[in-house]
């Protein structure tokens, strides 16, 4: 009964209940198993995290959603499933799922560093290129820095995300990582070691920048998930997560397709063009060592 309050419907009896949970099934299962039959260039794939009761223990159980740009410029939800997202067995099987569906063409995939993932985009999408949410990179990084140096530290790195081309962003990545070491070196070694993944995005389009350097496309679904599925509070068990969650997207789903493209056609041309990065400054934005 819970369920059906978090889908706005009160007032309804048990029968109607059970009658309305089947046509929601059967609508979730179509929707989770319907054919891909556009290309994908761009894939996001995001967490989420909720409590399921399940062998008479509560647990936190993994929500994961994929979404997907087409190479006309429209944005789809993919697909929504249930499992361990740490593990890399997940993550492959998951990914051969959309493969099996028809999924094709991705060339980038957005995330956080999940443990696995990484290994299943190449086992899986061989070609795809990944980028690990920006967002998240930064909070790790900032993570090893003490709260009242955080601003300072922060302003150094976005000086790489300023630069107009990869290239440049690299050679910023050497004057950062140069005057952070002395101060804060543990994030100074998280910042070198993993931001080549957080500059994927710079050989693309950069048309498509603002929205293809995290997961935040997903942040406004995200936040409509959770609204409903707080009411619930803890799920009875993984089905009605996926009941409910699915239901969630589908409605997402559809005010999507009534919507505007999310990148333009022109834009999503030049994904098949050669990339003509911005013209070179005339050097990496020099930093004294920050002490």
């Amino acid at each position: 009964m819970v369920l059906v309050q978090a889908l706005g419907l009160t007032g309804v009896d048990k029968s109607r209940v059970s009658r309305i949970c089947r046509e929601l099934d059967e609508a979730v299962t179509t929707f989770r198993q319907r054919p891909l039959e556009a290309a994908y260039p761009y894939l996001w794939l995001d967490v989420l995290y909720l409590k399921v009761r399940q062998n008479g223990r509560i647990v936190n159980m993994a929500v994961v959603i994929a979404i997907g740009v087409r190479e006309s410029g429209e944005r789809d939800i993919l697909a929504v499933d249930v499992g361990a997202s740490e593990e890399s067995a997940f993550w492959t099987a998951f990914l051969r799922a959309l493969v099996a569906r028809g999924l094709k063409g991705v060339q980038l995939v957005v995330s956080d560093a999940h443990q696995g993932l990484k290994e299943a985009i190449r086992t899986v999408l061989a070609g795809a290129v990944w980028q690990r949410c920006r967002v998240h990179f930064m909070r790790n990084v900032l993570a090893h820095v003490p709260k009242g140096d955080k601003s300072i530290v922060a302003a150094a790195i976005r000086t790489i995300f300023a630069q107009p081309s990869r290239t440049a962003a690299r050679q910023q990545v050497a004057e950062v990582v140069q005057a952070m070491a002395a101060r804060w070196p543990r994030a100074a070694a998280v910042l070198e070691d993993g931001v080549d993944d957080v500059l994927a995005y710079m050989t693309f389009p950069p048309e498509h920048w603002t929205r293809i350097y995290s997961t935040n496309p997903l942040e406004r679904l995200n936040r409509e998930v959770k609204r409903r599925t707080d009411v619930v509070g803890i799920f009875p068990d993984q089905l009605a997560v996926v009941r409910l969650v699915g239901s969630v997207l589908i409605e997402i789903h559809d005010e999507w397709q009534a919507g505007r493209r999310y990148f333009s056609l022109d834009s999503m041309r030049k994904l098949y063009e050669p990339l003509q990065e911005a013209p070179a400054l005339p050097g990496p934005l020099r930093l004294a060592p920050i002490h």
